[in-house]
């Protein structure tokens, strides 16, 4: 199965179950690997039959804008969720990092993988 990829995807939301938190927008991170064939649309140059990452950045965006979790986990398994229903992607493995949560890490953050079936 082919993938697309959508790398370094900075997205601002309401994130964390410490009261200061849920009064601040926080930067996340987003990598995903999104699994689809592309044969269709490379064989016919037809953006209409793959995935178009920048109509899922803007999903992933308005999402991020409307929403507030206290989890990471929680905001990667919606996202998740929301992808596979919205997209019809079948399988994925999303990275969410959320940068400078810990004074001594780059980054905390969860990966998951997650599929339809």
């Amino acid at each position: 199965m082919d993938q697309v990829l959508i790398e370094g995807l900075s997205l601002e939301t309401v994130i964390g179950v410490y009261d200061w938190e849920r009064t601040v927008r926080q930067r996340l991170e987003l990598d995903l690997e999104l699994h689809t064939d592309i044969r269709p649309a490379a064989r016919g140059d037809d953006l209409s039959l793959t995935l178009d990452y920048a109509a899922i950045c803007q999903r992933l965006a308005d999402y991020a804008n409307d929403n507030a979790h206290g989890l990471v986990e929680t905001f990667a398994e919606r996202v998740a969720a929301l992808l596979i229903d919205e997209f019809g992607i079948r399988r994925l493995r999303l990275t969410v990092r959320k940068p400078g949560a810990v004074a001594a890490a780059q980054a905390v953050g969860v990966r998951i993988e997650r599929s339809a079936d």
